[in-house]
């Protein structure tokens, strides 16, 4: 039966075409993986310096299957200056595209290579370096940052609505981990 006037979803397939949000229109239903449950969400994304921790830029996305990459092209172009440099990341950002893109930027793509049922985009010439893999073992480093502003900053959820203001509270809490960051980078030097 249900409430009168409500569209019966009963053996029909979640998407956000029939499972939108009242309260936040721009959240979008993303799973993180497979099994697990769809929740309405946005992604937030961040580009960490890999000697001192520190998060350098953020953005906030709806949660779409490409946001990931979309939005990490982005920052890398809005880096200042045209210089040499690498960019760690897991295996969800092993794509042509993605790589070729970095190259154009002259940023040396240091992505973990995806083999599962197909080729990786990063080939041995990447692979073979020692700076691949301490690149590798950093780029975890970033899970740190998003435990942070999870737990301690508790954005996990958030208590704002849209991409606006919850991307606003996201850039606040990633320059609050670095604030905290700061005097512990400071004693060691």
């Amino acid at each position: 039966m249900g409430i009168p006037g409500e569209r019966d979803f009963h053996g029909e397939k979640r998407s956000n075409e029939t499972h939108g949000s009242t309260t936040d229109p721009d959240a979008r239903l993303f799973r993180k993986g497979r099994g697990q449950a769809a929740k309405l969400a946005f992604m937030g994304h961040a580009l960490m310096e890999n000697r001192s921790a520190l998060v350098v830029d953020v953005r906030l996305t709806a949660a779409t299957g490409t946001a990931e990459r979309e939005a990490a092209v982005a920052m890398v172009e809005a880096i200042p200056g045209r210089h040499r440099i690498t960019v760690g990341a897991d295996k969800a950002y092993d794509t042509r595209d993605f790589v070729a893109t970095l190259r154009e930027f002259e940023a040396t793509p240091h992505v973990a290579q995806n083999t599962a049922n197909r080729r990786s985009a990063i080939d041995g010439r990447t692979t073979r370096h020692p700076g691949y893999l301490v690149s590798q073992r950093i780029r975890k480093r970033i899970e740190e940052v998003f435990g942070w502003i999870k737990s301690s900053a508790g954005l996990r959820k958030t208590r704002h609505r849209g991409v606006r203001r919850v991307g606003w509270m996201f850039t606040l809490t990633a320059a609050a981990y670095n604030l905290i960051r700061l005097p512990k980078l400071l004693a060691a030097t």
